[in-house]
């Protein structure tokens, strides 16, 4: 059975042609969005979403109309002429990455095919319904190592030239190449079964983006509180609520949204929290939604730009009404379905200060305008899931796979070619990013030390010779940016000095480090606040208190901490993983893990602490000269590393007690239960 209208079904809060536009607009290289639709809604919703909209006649719009007369009708009369490539993308795909319609595009542009499709990796075994193997011999299994992988049509886009679109009549011509799409975007809604599965993958799948809105009304049991009530001997009730949740709420009074508490219930505790918040209550309601509506109309809000978080089923009609309905993790099925935001904090937790980081996000001048005092930072313990942060088009913090920085640091010695071949290692494990170091040594280096003499692989020259020899510049960084491009890496670098801040953002890195070093260059700082750029804070050999200087400077709305030791290398017991913990509860940030120990047992652990990102020091090999190499990576090492990262972000899961099907037959089999 198919699903009717299934272009208007909303995933996430979003209809699905509204989240396929979205994402065409989000690419870099489409100029035009155009919707081919008979259906007058669908037109609306999706002309609102920013498409053109092109109406489909009736003898192409029946169930039996190739996709591709669509496509060919919507050229001729929704273009004033042919553009060299044509993109088809299906709306029942409800999750398409724009980076991947970028990648299939730029294959057509650079000649590598003439028709591109959306596939993803399969080692299925395929049979018909009478039993005959269709890819494999049933009489011969192969190993899945030992077979080739074979891509599944995920239906999601395709990408050909017009030309040959028109040639041929069919979106599949000439050279076709595959676009690898990953498992969890590949499920294409055909049924209601469907439906349901991309609807629970919604709050995993889908990046956290800023929620706009002018009002945010929230349910008070369960997104204030656990949804648990204590009664002392008297029959007084008591509630844990969380203090962040107070902040959270006197931000957004700061920033002008309007709030509001709505509660089924009559209850003091209810009123006293809410007079505690300086929110209006409305209590003791059947029908939350016409109160919601209410107060709406009276407050002359558009509904769209209202945000509603319930976690129950009766928050079900007053989440219909508003345009953000949003929802803690633990809520009941029905609402995780209903909403297009689930905050990754529970209620009672600091969700509510979790729904007022989103939509402070989305007003950058109220975050701005509220600077962080130190006596704040250093008083105000925040157990929140802090926010992921940007980095080029990787996001970083928690339900994000840990970030690995390969730091080449110095350990160039000087040669870009032993850089290239660092950026090689550290693609070929598998990370993200590769860091350097930028330093102006007139500036960096001290006086004292400039006439220092040093026996270098150069032979003997001063400190002040040494360094200026080993430093790169434009040339050396133009091709060390090619070659991470090449291989898929970010790059950028800790800067030691205003100068080289300036000479990185003349390279338009996407982020800067702030090495251990320089937390109280509060000069340096600065300047680094004023590019707007996400921030890296290794945070060694440093108090409390200095690093709360340095965050008052730089601000946490796109700060990432890096919890570090600065011993080289360094010994198991000065370590203090907890620090992890300790950072992000102080300060509210995703932090990391910097490592400059021998062996790969304590990065392992900071994982497992909760840390977002792992940084450590590469080489080619650890005999090499230079002061840096003894406590690096060789590449066997960093790819073990990589692979145990991803091994155990695998297991820890998502904290939910469930029983797993290969525990079901030990469990028929083994398990007694007695009354």
């Amino acid at each position: 059975m198919g699903v009717p209208l299934k272009n208007l079904e909303k995933v996430g809060g979003t209809p699905l042609v509204a989240r396929a536009v979205a994402a065409c607009l989000q690419a870099e290289l489409i100029d035009e969005v155009v919707v081919s639709t008979d259906h007058d809604r669908i037109a609306e919703v999706a002309a609102n979403a920013g498409a053109r909209v092109v109406h489909r006649p009736a003898d192409i719009s029946g169930s039996t109309a190739s996709s591709e007369s669509a496509v060919l009708h919507a050229l001729s009369e929704g273009l004033d002429e042919d553009p060299e490539i044509v993109l088809l993308v299906q709306c029942t795909s409800a999750f398409i990455d724009p980076a991947d319609l970028d990648a299939a595009i730029a294959k057509v542009v650079a000649g590598e095919a003439d028709s591109v499709f959306a596939g993803t990796e399969t080692y299925e075994f395929v049979w018909t319904g009478d039993g005959q193997g269709v890819n494999h011999d049933p009489a011969t299994r192969p190993r899945r190592q030992d077979r080739e992988a074979q891509f599944r049509e995920t239906g999601a886009f395709y990408v050909m030239r017009t030309a040959g679109l028109r040639e041929h009549g069919h979106r599949f011509f000439g050279r076709i190449a595959v676009q690898q799409v990953p498992m969890e975007h590949a499920v294409e809604v055909d049924t209601p079964e469907d439906l349901k599965i991309v609807r629970a993958l919604a709050p995993v799948v889908d990046r956290p983006l800023p929620i706009d809105v002018d009002a945010v009304v929230t349910d008070f049991d369960g997104v204030h509180t656990d949804d648990r009530a204590f009664v002392d001997s008297e029959g007084r009730e008591l509630v844990a609520v969380s203090r962040a949740d107070g902040m959270g709420v006197s931000l957004l009074k700061r920033a002008g949204v309007k709030l509001l508490v709505l509660s089924s219930e009559q209850n003091p505790v209810v009123a006293a929290r809410a007079a505690k918040l300086g929110v209006p209550v409305v209590q003791g309601l059947t029908t939350k939604h016409e109160a919601l509506s209410e107060w709406i109309a009276s407050e002359g809000l558009d509904p769209e730009r209202v945000a509603y978080i319930g976690n129950d089923v009766n928050d079900l009609a007053a989440m219909s009404l508003v345009g953000w309905p949003v929802t803690v993790p633990d809520a009941h099925p029905r609402v995780r379905a209903a909403a297009r935001v689930v905050l990754s904090t529970p209620g009672g937790a600091g969700a509510v200060r979790e729904l007022s980081d989103r939509v402070l996000a989305a007003r950058p001048e109220a975050v701005d305008a509220a600077p962080v005092a130190t006596a704040t930072v250093s008083s105000v313990t925040s157990r929140i899931q802090p926010k992921p942060v940007q980095i080029g088009d990787a996001l970083v913090g928690p339900g994000q796979p840990v970030y690995m920085i390969a730091e080449i640091g110095i350990n160039h010695n000087g040669d870009v070619d032993i850089a290239r071949r660092l950026i090689d290692v550290a693609a070929d494990a598998g990370c993200q990013a590769v860091k350097f170091q930028k330093r102006t040594p007139e500036i960096c280096v001290p006086m004292e030390q400039r006439s220092q003499i040093r026996q270098t692989p150069w032979g003997e020259m001063t400190y002040m010779e040494y360094k200026i020899r080993t430093e790169f510049g434009y040339d050396e960084y133009s091709q060390i940016a090619k070659h991470s491009e090449e291989r898929g890496l970010a790059w950028f670098a800790s800067p030691w000095d205003v100068p080289s801040v300036e000479f990185l953002e003349a390279m338009d890195v996407p982020t800067h480090k702030v090495a251990s070093a320089s937390i109280t260059d509060h000069e340096l700082l600065r300047a680094l606040a004023s590019t707007g750029k996400p921030i890296i804070l290794s945070t060694g050999m440093s108090t409390l208190e200095e690093i709360d200087k340095a965050v008052e400077i730089l601000g946490t709305s796109k700060l990432v901490m890096m919890h570090a030791t600065s011993t080289y290398p360094l010994p198991p017991e000065e370590a203090n993983l907890r620090t992890i913990v300790t950072l992000q509860e102080r300060y509210g940030v995703p932090v990391g893990y910097s490592g400059h120990e021998r062996g790969l047992q304590i990065s392992l652990a900071a994982v497992t602490l909760g840390a977002v990102t792992v940084e450590r020091h590469i080489t080619l090999d650890r005999t090499m000269w230079g002061s840096d190499h003894a406590a690096s990576l060789e590449p066997s090492g960093l790819e073990h590393l990589v692979r145990d990262i991803r091994i155990i972000e695998s297991a820890l899961g998502d904290g939910v007690k469930r029983v797993f099907p290969g525990e079901e037959a030990p469990r028929a089999r083994l398990r007694r239960t007695t009354a």
